[in-house]
C-alpha cells in the first residue's frame, strides 16, 4: 500500500471511531466517568462545571489551557477540538475581545461542538471542519495554539507542526499535551486499530516527537511529563503524557 493510501486509511479509521464517540456523547460509560478522567488530567471541578454539558468526553491527556497563560484579546486555535471543552475554557480566558477557533476533521464532533456553543451562549468561538495537516486558517493569524492528545493520531506529524508554524504569528506559541512512546512498539501493536484510536499505535518515540517540532523551526520547552498515565489509562504500555511549549 502506498504512503498516501496508508495515511488515508489511518484517517478513516480515526474518523469512524471518533464519530461513534461523538454520537454516543462520551468516550466511556457516563459523564461522571469523563469528569473523573479529566480531573486526573488536571482539570478543576470549577473548569468542568463552567462548560456546557456534553463538551467534555474525557478524551485528553492533559489540560493545555492551564499551561497556556492565555491573555484577554488573544486569538487561540485548538487542534482537534472535539466537542469543544478546551475551546470553551480558552474562550473564558481570552474574553469578549479574544477569539477561539476549534478545528476537527470529524463532522460529528464539529456538529456537537456547535450545539454546545449555542447552549453556552458563546460569542467569541467558532468551529471549522478541517484537517490539522492542512489547516483552514490564514497565515500568521494565531497568537496561541493548544492541542490535547490529538497529534499522535495524525499520520504526518511533521505536516501538523509545519501548519502550526505557518498560522502562528511572530513570537506565537503552542502548548501541546500528547502521548509519546518511551519504548518502541511491536509491528502487531502498530497495526492494532484499537491502539491507534486509543492514542498509542500512532505515537512517536519522545525524542523523535520533539525533534520533529524543532526541525520545523520551533524552540521547545518540556513543561512536564506524566509517566503515571501508563498504569492509570494505558495498561502499563510504554507511554507517557508530555506537555510541551513550542514557540517561534
Amino acid at each position: 500500500m502506498s504512503s498516501d493510501l496508508m495515511k488515508n486509511k489511518v484517517k478513516n479509521i480515526v474518523k469512524k471511531k471518533y464519530s461513534e464517540i461523538a454520537k454516543n456523547n462520551s468516550s466511556c460509560c457516563t459523564c461522571k466517568c469523563s469528569d473523573d478522567i479529566s480531573k486526573e488530567l488536571g482539570y478543576s471541578k470549577k473548569e468542568l462545571d463552567s462548560v456546557p454539558e456534553g463538551a467534555n468526553l474525557g478524551l485528553g491527556c492533559g489540560n493545555p489551557t492551564a499551561l497556556a497563560q492565555l491573555k484577554e484579546g488573544e486569538v487561540v486555535l485548538d487542534l482537534g477540538s472535539g466537542t469543544g471543552l478546551d475551546v470553551f475554557l480558552a474562550a473564558n480566558k481570552v474574553g469578549e475581545d479574544g477569539h477561539v477557533i476549534g478545528v476537527d476533521m470529524t463532522e460529528d464532533m464539529i456538529n456537537k461542538a456547535k450545539e454546545n456553543s449555542k447552549k453556552g451562549g458563546y460569542k467569541n468561538v467558532e468551529f471549522r471542519l478541517g484537517d490539522i495537516e492542512d489547516l483552514p486558517i490564514d497565515d500568521n493569524s494565531i497568537d496561541v495554539i493548544i492541542t490535547n492528545c490529538v497529534i499522535n493520531l495524525a499520520p504526518d506529524k511533521s505536516k501538523v507542526f509545519e501548519e502550526a508554524y505557518r498560522v502562528l504569528k511572530n513570537k506565537g506559541r503552542m502548548y501541546v499535551s500528547d502521548i509519546v512512546l518511551l519504548d518502541e512498539l511491536t509491528e502487531k501493536q502498530r497495526a492494532d486499530e484499537e491502539l491507534l484510536t486509543g492514542c498509542v499505535a500512532g505515537a512517536l518515540l519522545k525524542d523523535d516527537y520533539i525533534n520533529k517540532i524543532k526541525k520545523i523551526g520551533f524552540k521547545v520547552k518540556i513543561l512536564s511529563e506524566d509517566k503515571g498515565i501508563s498504569k492509570k489509562q494505558y495498561q502499563g504500555m510504554p507511554v507517557e503524557s508530555i506537555k510541551i511549549m513550542a514557540y517561534k
